[in-house]
């Protein structure tokens, strides 16, 4: 008798033999990838006219703009988006971005560069671009709630740094790990997180209040910076062990974490504080689309590309935070 696989049944997945079927080249990966950023036509990505002339005879940019105005430029469907001066194929763009919305716990660099036939610095920059796809810098519509709000702090364990790293670690529990602060509304069962310098009460009630309707109820859990939100607001106190109480608990949002954390050491192995944002975006997306079919959760991130162009030079560029890398 067959059995139902585990997860939503509702949802369509995609086999690995369908997916190279679908995309089996190239030029089957960029038509997609065309229809996906211009269902209407393709469109000029600098003056937005859709006067285009395609099928031109150049290696890299098919299309060039009409318009004088905007000076004819050529351009690809690479141009104005988190592809842009890839010299990676459309094929492998697309089987990338299948393989990290199909996986709940992501897909290292290392995997993505043995699947794709690329370099490790290859594959890991292409990650990243493909996370930078899936963040979501404007909360959009506010969370009518009740609302979760929780913070996490991600880092290794002191058991397993140096006698030299421990030396320098003054203090107990989170020191030394990167504070994410995330929010989950358990109407439209979305979440929002990112990372944060300070878990103050400044820096956690402005989250709160960037993302919730001011009418809505939130519950935390008993940390003081929470204690003053101008909010219908209740707490659990994790402290004495409770941790349901009725409705109020924060066990929604911490599931996220839970999922966080279990990439962290089954698959990163390492997350350093310079780019755990971009992983923590990716989580936070993949959680907000995991009811949709594989196709769509693929063209999310397609439509999500727009706009967000990631230069290696800037990915690495000091940016303040630790990169994790040895001296």
């Amino acid at each position: 008798m067959n059995k139902k696989a585990p997860g939503k049944a509702f949802r369509e997945g995609i086999t690995i033999k369908q997916i190279l079927k679908m995309f089996p080249d190239n030029e089957t990966a960029e038509q997609w990838l065309i229809e996906q950023r211009w269902p209407a036509g393709i469109s000029c990505p600098k003056c937005g006219s859709m006067n285009v002339q395609t099928g031109c005879n150049h290696p890299t940019m098919p299309f060039r703009c009409r318009e004088k105005e905007c000076g004819r430029p050529r351009f690809s469907t690479k141009t104005g988006t988190v592809m842009e001066g890839s010299k990676i194929g459309y094929q492998d763009w697309v089987l990338a971005t299948f393989e990290i919305m199909t996986s709940l716990k992501s897909v290292s660099s290392m995997k993505l560069h043995r699947d794709l036939g690329i370099t490790q610095k290859s594959a890991w920059f292409l990650a990243h671009r493909l996370r930078s796809a899936l963040s979501q810098n404007d909360p959009g519509n506010l969370f009518n709630g009740p609302v979760e709000v929780d913070e996490t702090y991600v880092g290794g364990r002191r058991a397993n740094m140096s006698n030299a790293k421990r030396k320098t670690l003054k203090g107990r529990g989170s020191v030394g790990k990167t504070a994410v602060v995330g929010i989950k509304d358990r109407e439209s069962n979305h979440v929002s997180a990112k990372v944060v310098t300070s878990t103050d009460a400044e820096t956690l009630q402005g989250f709160v209040k960037q993302h919730t309707n001011p009418d809505a109820t939130v519950y935390t859990d008993e940390a003081t910076v929470y204690a003053s939100l101008p909010f219908n607001h209740s707490s659990v106190k994790h402290s004495l062990s409770q941790y349901v109480r009725g409705d109020v608990h924060t066990n929604g949002i911490e599931s996220l974490w839970s999922m966080l954390k279990r990439a962290h050491k089954g698959t990163f192995h390492k997350l350093s504080p310079k780019h755990l944002d971009r992983y923590v975006q990716e989580f936070a997306q993949r959680h907000n689309v995991r009811e949709q079919d594989t196709i769509e959760q693929m063209v999310t991130v397609c439509t999500g590309m727009e706009s967000k162009r990631l230069k290696y030079d800037d990915l690495i560029a000091c940016n303040g935070l630790d990169s994790g890398a040895r001296a």
